[in-house]
């Protein structure tokens, strides 16, 4: 008798499997959905922020910072009108800090002309950020594709609509797994070609610990607390930083942008 573990063991489900795929999800989703809030808002600046603090950075981490953020700045209008300075200290901790700068930007361009139609003219924002927002916050009839919604259409063959979008993302979050998916609890295994499979790890991106990422976080986060001498920093985390335009370099001193 096959073990839970294996493949090709009895699914988890009760769920019907003549269904179409799409039909499949979404019955599994109404009792798997992750509970994150954001998905109660259809409000576009609330969506973009937390698609922008998403990227290459846990759900776990986003949720609480997320609500600390909108309590902070409720509206696109209020982050337009923040200091640059105080937009690089909220972020701080979530990595990546351009990303800070380039919603800060594109908070200001929608202050100023209302919402593009196409949202990849705002700064940081890509093909798959601006189908997030157009689908989850403006109902729009596009399917943002990212990695996890691109894995579950690969490996099952099968065709999904945007209505499917959050289920896809939960589904490759949770379930279908880029190493070894749990097929043994996936609603679309009965006619997966991919069921069973194991595949070879991703490329990792290098250690955070004594790489010139943690060197640039630990001097942003000395400048973020107070204007720091030139001279007692680390001299390349500082270039690579004022390239970026997250400090500011004047008269022997290092400080946040106003």
């Amino acid at each position: 008798m096959p073990s839970a573990a294996d493949p090709t063991a009895p699914l988890a489900t009760s769920l019907p499997a003549a269904l179409a795929p799409e039909e499949l999800l979404l019955a599994w989703y109404e009792g798997n959905r992750r509970d994150l809030p954001w998905r109660e808002s259809t409000d576009p600046y609330a969506v973009l922020v937390s698609e922008v603090m998403s990227q290459q950075t846990q759900v776990e981490r986003v949720v609480p910072r997320w609500l600390g953020w909108l309590e902070r700045w409720p509206t696109v209008d209020a982050l337009a009108a923040a200091s640059t300075a105080d937009v690089i200290r909220e972020w701080q901790g979530l990595g990546y800090n351009r990303r800070a700068l380039s919603l800060h930007r594109a908070a200001q361009l929608v202050a100023a002309h209302g919402w593009p139609d196409d949202l990849t003219e705002l700064p940081g924002v890509g093909r798959y950020t601006a189908d997030a927002v157009a689908c989850f916050a403006l109902g729009r009839d596009v399917l943002p594709v990212d990695v996890n919604v691109r894995r579950v259409q690969e490996r099952t063959g099968a065709a999904f609509t945007s209505a499917a979008g959050q289920a896809l993302m939960d589904l490759g979050a949770t379930i279908c797994l880029a190493r070894i998916p749990r097929c043994g609890e996936c609603p679309l295994a009965a006619t997966c070609p991919a069921r069973g499979r194991r595949f070879e790890p991703l490329r990792r991106q290098g250690p955070f610990e004594g790489s010139f990422r943690q060197r640039r976080a630990a001097t942003l986060r000395l400048v973020a607390d107070a204007e720091q001498a030139l001279d007692e920093l680390d001299a390349d985390a500082v270039a690579s930083l004022a390239k970026d335009g997250l400090v500011r370099v004047e008269a022997g001193s290092v400080s946040l942008p106003a």
